[in-house]
């Protein structure tokens, strides 16, 4: 009889303890479906296209997934991605604003030393005849204007010179013409003033004629030696003034609008420590080389003393004329996607968004901008992938765009 009362006992107390077990883990199930019901759904999305917002949940049409509810206790709003505050700062987000600066538009590139061509003077033969006498054997000599440069014998300057000399006592009014005639041929054919005047002085011609330098520089061609002859139109002596010279620098395509013809250059040359030399850009020559996408901005500088040779490297600094404020931010703000730059910014409610930007020149770290983003706005200039990983985006620009304001 005890025996029964005892197994009745302990059948009562395991029926208990199975119901309470079963009442716990029923409610239990119950707390997060109750839980869930609470909370309020804003829409569905599908997270790889969030843009586009569906009333009702269902399959994603875009991908092979199911769309996934917005809460409005989420980080996600109308207007952009919100992130906690302590989320933010583990994710190393850093901020800044926009700012109007002055970019400086001096531009540093090396150049080479060349002739000035517009200082050249080309020395031809203008009759048939040959050297007796070469003042100058070598190249790149030294010059000065009315140095002798050589002497030659040409039988067309002999034949002048006598015409010329016959016609000097003529006093009639046709004898005068005739000679201002002659005397004309004589500079026509290359004589100088200084050997004519010996004509009209000594009453006597001149074998040989003196062909003398036209102007200071270097001998950059020499063409005749003693005893050549040469024909008419051939070119003797090419002569370059070094009073001033060209430095030709290559310029990067992106910035050829620092370099304006007309604008003041300053150089510096590793041969001459300590010394300047002022110039101005001359010319934008316009032809891009498609190896280097570069032009070639061209200088003039001045070159009294002569210190200056072709050959010769040097560093330009280039001036633009100082221009307005422009918006600008950090440059490592902007993300460059290859189609488009887009810069990542808080909006008033404190979330991100992002927007579309048009980027100028790059100096100094910070870019200018100048479509998309106004004077004082916040914009945020590290973390900017973090976030997005944080806004379970795949990419800063094309996943926050649907979310932008």
């Amino acid at each position: 009889m005890k025996q029964w009362i005892i197994v009745t006992i302990v059948l009562v107390l395991a029926a208990g303890a199975g119901g309470y077990w079963l009442a716990s883990r029923g409610q239990g199930a119950d707390m997060p479906a109750t839980a869930a019901s609470e909370r309020k759904v804003l829409y569905w999305h599908d997270p790889m296209v969030p843009g586009v917002k569906f009333d009702k949940p269902g399959k994603s049409p875009y991908m092979d997934m199911q769309l996934v509810p917005v809460y409005a206790d989420e980080g996600a709003t109308d207007t952009g991605v919100k992130v906690p505050a302590n989320v933010s700062q583990n994710l190393g987000i850093r901020l800044a604003k926009v700012e109007k600066v002055a970019f400086d538009h001096t531009l540093t590139a090396v150049g080479s030393v060349a002739f000035d061509d517009r200082r050249l003077a080309v020395i031809p033969a203008r009759v048939e005849g040959y050297v007796t006498r070469l003042f100058v054997r070598a190249p790149l000599e030294r010059v000065r204007r009315g140095q002798p440069l050589a002497e030659v014998q040409a039988p067309a300057w002999l034949e002048a010179q006598q015409e010329y000399l016959s016609l000097l006592d003529a006093q009639s009014e046709a004898g005068r013409g005739l000679r201002a005639a002659a005397r004309e041929r004589l500079r026509v054919l290359g004589i100088s003033d200084a050997a004519i005047g010996r004509i009209e002085s000594q009453r006597k011609t001149d074998p040989t004629t003196t062909i003398v330098s036209p102007i200071d520089g270097v001998v950059s061609e020499l063409n005749v030696r003693e005893g050549s002859a040469f024909a008419p139109g051939a070119p003797l002596f090419r002569l370059n003034g070094l009073s001033s010279v060209w430095v030709n620098a290559r310029i990067p395509e992106a910035k050829v609008s620092r370099v304006t013809p007309g604008s003041s250059v300053t150089a510096t040359a590793t041969a001459w420590p300590g010394q300047n030399f002022a110039g101005k850009v001359i010319a934008l020559l316009p032809e891009v080389d498609p190896q280097t996408r570069t032009l070639t901005a061209r200088a003039e500088l001045a070159n009294t003393d002569f210190r200056l040779a072709p050959g010769m490297f040097v560093s330009l600094e280039f001036t633009a004329p100082e221009s307005e404020p422009q918006v600008a931010v950090p440059s490592e703000a902007v993300i460059t996607t290859g189609e488009r730059s887009v810069v990542i910014v808080v909006n008033t409610d404190g979330s991100y968004g992002v927007a579309n930007v048009t980027t100028g020149q790059e100096s100094d770290g910070r870019t200018e901008i100048l479509t998309g983003l106004t004077e004082g706005q916040s914009i945020v200039v590290s973390g900017q992938f973090l976030l997005d990983s944080e806004a379970n985006l795949r990419s800063a620009g094309s996943r926050l765009e649907g979310t932008s304001p």
